[in-house]
């Protein structure tokens, strides 16, 4: 995946399991641990998401992704 394509699955609001492995580059199984994961940090502090969802914020978040490195990779690749 590009920088630029990279961030436009980022701007997304709601992130999906697809989005997860995508972004990932991981396996089905190992998505799914990370998103149960994610979900279960997020009902701890008291917090309920729409079924399979979740925000994309909390993704960038667990998986350290540094986001104005990504819009200075994009701005390259144009």
């Amino acid at each position: 995946m590009t920088a630029v394509e990279t961030l436009e699955l980022l701007s997304k609001q709601w992130c999906t399991l697809q989005d997860l492995i995508k972004l990932t580059s991981l396996g089905r199984n190992s998505a799914l641990k990370i998103r149960k994961k994610i979900i279960i940090d997020l009902t701890d502090q008291g917090y309920k998401q729409p079924c399979n969802l979740i925000p994309m914020c909390e993704v960038v978040n667990k998986l350290n992704i540094n986001v104005p490195y990504l819009k200075d990779m994009a701005e390259l690749e144009k």
